[in-house]
C-alpha cells in the first residue's frame, strides 16, 4: 500500500479521493443545513397555526373551565397555561415569533416576550448530518411568551423545540457510507488510472529509448495533448536515429578510408633501412589503427542496430573467460547467476572483453565473480594492480581520459575501453560502478537486470 501512494497513480488516487470525499461531505452538510433551516421555518409556521387556534379556543372556553381545557388541548411543542396572572417578568423586546403571533391575533390580545426560557431550551437536540457522522443542534423558536386575552386573563405560551432523535428511531448510515466510499473509491480509482497511463506510456517508451533507439514509435491515441506529446516524442526518436546514423556513418567512411593509406606506409616502413626507426614508426602506425578502431567501436557502442534475444549470462561470461584465458590472460572464474538476460550477444561480449582487458592491462590479473542480487546480476571484475585514486574514479569514464600519462599504448591505451563498456551496460537498463577493494586492486562492479517475460 506504502509503494501504491508513494506512485504517481496511487499520489492522483489519494488526491482525487480525499478531493471527492471532501467536496461530497461539504454538499451534504450544506444541503442538511438548507434542510433544517427549511424544517425549522415550517415548523414555526404550524407552531404560529397552531398557537393561534389555541388561544383563540381558550377565549372562548368559561374562565373556569380553561385549566380543564389546556390539559386536554395541549400537544408536545406548545404549552399553554393559566398561571393566574404570574406569568413572568417582560423581555426588552418582542420576539420575531411573538410579534408573527400578535399580528395575526390583532390588537385586542396583548403579547410579551418574556425573560424567562423553557427549560427543554437548555437542553441541546441534536440533529444528524453528514449521513450520521456529525450533529447540529437545533435552532429553532423555543421561548416563553406572555397572552393577554381580550377579558383580561393572562396566560403564558411556551414554544418547546422538537423531541430528540434518539435510539432506535435514528437512521443507520453504516450501509449508505460504505457504497458511498466505495463508488467514490472506484471512481477516484478510474479517474487516477485514465490521467496516469499516458505518463506511464512516456515514461517506458523513454526508458525502451535508452535501451534500443530503434524501438518501435508511439501510437498516437488519448487525447489531443497525449498525441501532440506522442508526436514530439517520436520525431525526437527519429532525430536522435538520424543523428546516430549519421555519425556512425561518417566514423565508418573515415575509418575506411584511413585504412587505405595506413596499409600504405606500413608497407613502405617495411622499406625502412635502420631496424630502431622502423620498430618506432610502425608502433605509432599501430597505435594510430587501434585508435580508429576503438573509436569506431565507440561510436557503435551508442547505436543499438543489433537484435535483442535471449541469452544465458554464465554460458556468456564461461565463454569469455575461457577466451581470455586462452590469449594467456590471468582470469579466472567464480559463482553462478542462474539467470536470462534480454540483450545483445555481441555488445555484451565487448562490454565483458573491455572490463577484463582493462583489469589484466593495468592490474595484470582478473578474479571474475558472479552472483544474483535484488532480481539482478552482479559481475565482480577484481584486478591486482594498485588501484585508482577516490578522485579519478568517476573521470576514467570520460572518452580518451586515463589515469596514466604516459602515451604509451603498453601503458595507457586509448581511453575508450571503459566508456564503451559504461554505454552497453546503460543500454541493457544495467550499470557500472569501480571501488578501490580494501584489500587491495580494484573492483569494477556491473550490473544487468534480470528478464521477466510480459513485464
Amino acid at each position: 500500500m506504502r509503494a501504491f501512494l508513494g506512485s504517481m497513480t496511487g499520489r492522483v488516487f489519494a488526491t482525487l479521493l480525499l478531493g471527492i470525499l471532501l467536496t461530497a461531505a461539504l454538499t451534504q452538510l450544506l444541503a442538511d443545513a438548507e434542510r433544517q433551516r427549511v424544517i425549522e421555518t415550517y415548523r414555526d409556521q404550524h407552531l404560529l397555526d397552531r398557537a393561534e387556534q389555541l388561544i383563540m379556543a381558550t377565549e372562548i372556553v368559561p374562565e373556569s373551565a380553561r385549566p380543564s381545557y389546556l390539559d386536554i388541548a395541549n400537544r408536545p411543542g406548545l404549552l399553554l397555561k393559566d398561571l393566574g396572572g404570574a406569568a413572568g417578568t417582560p423581555a426588552p423586546a418582542q420576539s420575531a415569533f411573538a410579534r408573527s403571533l400578535a399580528s395575526r391575533l390583532g390588537p385586542r390580545y396583548e403579547l410579551r416576550s418574556l425573560v424567562e426560557r423553557p427549560q427543554q431550551c437548555g437542553i441541546g437536540y441534536e440533529q444528524p448530518v453528514v449521513f450520521g457522522l456529525l450533529s447540529m443542534t437545533w435552532r429553532g423558536t423555543c421561548e416563553n411568551i406572555s397572552v393577554r386575552l381580550r377579558d383580561g386573563d393572562e396566560l403564558r405560551l411556551s414554544v418547546l423545540p422538537p423531541r430528540s432523535v434518539t435510539g432506535p428511531e435514528r437512521t443507520d448510515y453504516t450501509t449508505a457510507i460504505a457504497l458511498l466510499l466505495l463508488s467514490v473509491a472506484f471512481l477516484a480509482y478510474l479517474v487516477a488510472r485514465m490521467t496516469t497511463r499516458p505518463l506511464k506510456q512516456l515514461a517506458q517508451a523513454a526508458k525502451n529509448l535508452g535501451n534500443d533507439i530503434n524501438h518501435p514509435p508511439l501510437d498516437l491515441t488519448g487525447a489531443d495533448e497525449i498525441r501532440q506529446a506522442s508526436a514530439a516524442f517520436n520525431a525526437m526518436q527519429a532525430r536522435i536515429r538520424q543523428y546516430i546514423f549519421q555519425r556512425t556513418q561518417m566514423l565508418a567512411a573515415i575509418t575506411h578510408d584511413l585504412q587505405t593509406p595506413l596499409t600504405r606506409l606500413r608497407l613502405r616502413l617495411e622499406k625502412v633501412d635502420e631496424p630502431e626507426l622502423q620498430e618506432r614508426l610502425i608502433g605509432d602506425l599501430s597505435a594510430m589503427q587501434q585508435m580508429v578502431r576503438e573509436g569506431l567501436d565507440l561510436a557503435r557502442s551508442m547505436d543499438t542496430t543489433e537484435t535483442m534475444q535471449m541469452l544465458d549470462l554464465d554460458s556468456l561470461l564461461d565463454s569469455v573467460c575461457a577466451d581470455a584465458a586462452d590469449a594467456q590472460q590471468r582470469v579466472s572464474l567464480s559463482g553462478h547467476a542462474g539467470m536470462a538476460l534480454l540483450g545483445r550477444p555481441l555488445d555484451l561480449r565487448r562490454c565483458l572483453v573491455n572490463l577484463i582487458d582493462n583489469a589484466v592491462k593495468y592490474g595484470h590479473a582478473a578474479k571474475v565473480t558472479v552472483d544474483r542480487i535484488n532480481g539482478a546480476a552482479r559481475i565482480r571484475i577484481r584486478d591486482a594492480g594498485p588501484g585508482i585514486p577516490e578522485s579519478e574514479l568517476a573521470r576514467v569514464f570520460d572518452p580518451f581520459y586515463r589515469v596514466e600519462t604516459s602515451r604509451s599504448r603498453e601503458s595507457g591505451g586509448t581511453g575508450l575501453g571503459l566508456t564503451i563498456a559504461r554505454n552497453i551496460a546503460e543500454q541493457h537498463g544495467g550499470s557500472i560502478a569501480l571501488a578501490n577493494h580494501p584489500e587491495g586492486g580494484l573492483e569494477v562492479t556491473l550490473m544487468l537486470p534480470e528478464y521477466y517475460p510480459g513485464k
